[in-house]
């Protein structure tokens, strides 16, 4: 029964195949169907008409009760190594307990046939060459099917098999691969013993593709511009991934279309790649020393911060001879440090280390940078200074600006506005218009005139000499126009007319 039910003696239920049997032992496996339940299991003896009680109760989950199966294993022997070839354990199994067979990791145990054999021990990939073999010599192994971290499968049944006849090195081949990768940036390197004109074409196998159980050898990709290369020398950061690692290998290519595959070598990037130093800027200010940190990696900076979670280790230092201060450590995650307590008038020196702790890695230090600290006294009365200096000139030349401005101002309102007006008894007269003392005025048409004699009324007398004596004055002052002038003439003719009248 399962434990969700709650215990009654209609809830047991016999098991098929279990009934009646005359050994100690029964299959069950067909009756389970959920590996992660708990199951609760009883038995009881029966002899003729006779029937015992019921055992105690057995809890069990099945997978963790259950053993790992032993693997299947197929062997091939070709130019002196061993081609192995691994099923699941469960191959054969309509139903799996564990579902997805990625899950599992093999282990190899290998030794020659003969009385005084080493075990050898490896992890392998479902499809494996066994190379480092002496030919012409017969080797047994077994297989061991491992789910990390801890839970370990029966070993398969051991098998033995005899490697070939080995072919000699072919002096063709690239030999001695090795990696150089600093920063995120790949290179392969190889040697080369062969003289004659030969090119080489780098290949790459992502390394998810051996944890499958199907055959890989005809998945290996050529690396984007490594291909037909005269030197021993290739960048692959193009096919670089951070996900997973890839395998390389390089095939020689020579005359007559002969070609020879070098050994693999595996790259795990974030293993493999070495971090460089960063760069560093200093400044000063607010009596704080500021370390500005470029993080190394250049195109690449942000795929390191990003999987390496990168920290930053501060060195500085007095550099004085009168003060032997040791070196003063400080750590931080962040591309912008600052040093406070600075000592006037002292040389600071700094460099910086690159950390992961994930990783375990860590850069060379940086350069050293060093920078002077300004003095007490200095700095402070350089600032007033400037300050004072800056004050003063912003004030002359606001006075200057205010006067300048003030000028002009007087200037326009004496031009267009005159504070002066003409004297009330001709202002207006005549409907002159006065506009300035400074422009020249036209100059004035004086009028002739003449006593006529005639004999008039007392009263046109006394009326012309009214007028004569008003006009008399108004040529004494002088400011009159031409248009009063005629007019003037105009009133004495009319009056003259009426006076004859």
């Amino acid at each position: 029964r399962f434990e969700d039910f709650e215990p009654s003696e209609t809830e047991w239920k016999e098991l098929c195949g279990c009934q009646k049997v005359t050994r100690t032992e029964c299959d069950f496996s067909s009756a389970i169907t959920k590996y992660d339940d708990i199951h609760h299991l009883r038995i009881r003896t029966e002899r003729r008409e006779e029937v015992s009680p019921w055992s105690s109760i057995f809890e069990m989950i099945p997978y963790f009760i259950a053993q790992i199966g032993p693997p299947g294993i197929e062997l091939q022997s070709t130019n002196g190594v061993i081609k192995i070839k691994i099923s699941s354990p469960e191959a054969n199994q309509d139903q799996k307990m564990w579902i997805n067979d990625l899950n599992f990791n093999y282990n190899l145990i290998i030794w020659e046939n003969s009385s005084n054999a080493e075990l050898r021990s490896q992890r392998i990939f479902p499809v494996q060459i066994i190379d480092d073999l002496a030919p012409d010599t017969t080797y047994c192994l077994k297989v061991q099917a491992i789910i990390p971290p801890e839970s370990q499968g029966l070993f398969s049944p051991i098998h033995c098999i005899k490697t070939t006849h080995k072919a000699v090195n072919d002096p063709l081949c690239a030999t001695n691969l090795s990696i150089f990768a600093l920063n995120m940036e790949f290179h392969l390197h190889w040697n080369n013993k062969y003289k004659q004109h030969i090119s080489y074409n780098v290949q790459y196998l992502f390394a998810y593709l051996k944890s499958l159980y199907d055959d890989h050898s005809m998945k290996w990709r050529n690396v984007l511009g490594c291909e037909n290369l005269t030197d021993t020398h290739c960048n692959f950061s193009s096919v670089i991934t951070t996900v997973s690692g890839i395998y390389l290998r390089v095939q020689a290519m020579g005359e007559y279309n002969k070609s020879c595959l070098s050994k693999e070598i595996k790259v795990d990037p974030l293993i493999t790649n070495e971090i460089g130093p960063p760069g560093i800027k200093l400044d000063i200010s607010d009596a704080l020393l500021h370390i500005q940190i470029s993080p190394p990696g250049g195109s690449r900076r942000d795929v390191m911060r990003q999987h390496y979670y990168l920290a930053y280790r501060i060195l500085y230092w007095k550099n004085s001879s009168s003060d032997a201060e040791g070196i003063q450590v400080k750590e931080t995650k962040q591309t912008i440090g600052t040093v406070p307590n600075l000592t006037s008038s002292t040389l600071y020196c700094v460099k910086v280390q690159v950390f992961s702790k994930a990783y375990n890695k860590s850069s060379p230090f940086s350069k050293e940078e060093c920078i002077k600290t300004p003095g007490d006294k200095i700095l402070p009365l350089i600032v007033l200074a400037t300050f004072v200096t800056a004050l003063v000139v912003v004030l002359l030349v606001a006075a200057l600006l205010s006067f300048a401005l003030y000028q002009v101002y007087n200037k326009i309102k004496y031009v267009f506005f005159p504070s002066c007006r003409p004297p009330l008894n001709i202002e207006g007269f005549g409907e002159q218009v006065f506009i300035s003392p400074y422009l020249s005025a036209t100059e004035e048409q004086i009028e002739n005139c003449f006593i006529i004699e005639t004999t008039i009324t007392e009263a046109n007398q006394i009326d012309f000499k009214d007028y004569k004596h008003s006009k008399q004055s108004s040529r004494d002052s002088g400011n009159y126009s031409n248009e009063d002038n005629n007019s003037g003439s105009k009133v004495s003719e009319e009056m003259i007319e009426k006076g004859t009248i």
